[in-house]
């Protein structure tokens, strides 16, 4: 069973940053594509960041040079570094795999970014 759980969320104001985690397991996590998604209110669940299993990574436009995503793949962790926090940024981050043609979520971390 596949599982993984956030940490790392909270309250900051803007211009700070914050350093999400995701745990995984029951995966073989060195061949896992591994993202972060992130849904505000009254929006839809859209992807932040990806990193596939050789490292190669990609990111939603409005995040480019202020978000990094690395793994941690003797730890099978995934991270996601958030720098310039700003109010938009505000929103339910979820890690996730699509792992063997099935979607796996984490339960989600909330980050809130005052102005």
């Amino acid at each position: 069973q596949v599982r993984l759980m956030e940490s790392g969320g909270g309250l900051v104001q803007a211009g700070e940053s914050l350093r999400l985690s995701c745990a995984a397991s029951g995966v073989n996590f060195k061949i896992a594509t591994m993202g972060w998604y992130r849904q505000a209110s009254g929006k839809e669940r859209e992807s932040v960041a990806g990193i596939t299993s050789s490292g190669t990574v990609d990111y939603t436009d409005s995040v480019k040079d202020r978000f990094t995503i690395s793994r941690d793949n003797a730890r099978n962790m995934v991270y996601l570094q958030m720098n310039s926090l700003k109010p938009e940024d505000t929103a339910v981050y979820y890690c996730h795999t699509n792992y063997y043609g099935r979607n796996n979520w984490g339960q989600g971390t909330q980050v809130t970014v005052s102005s």
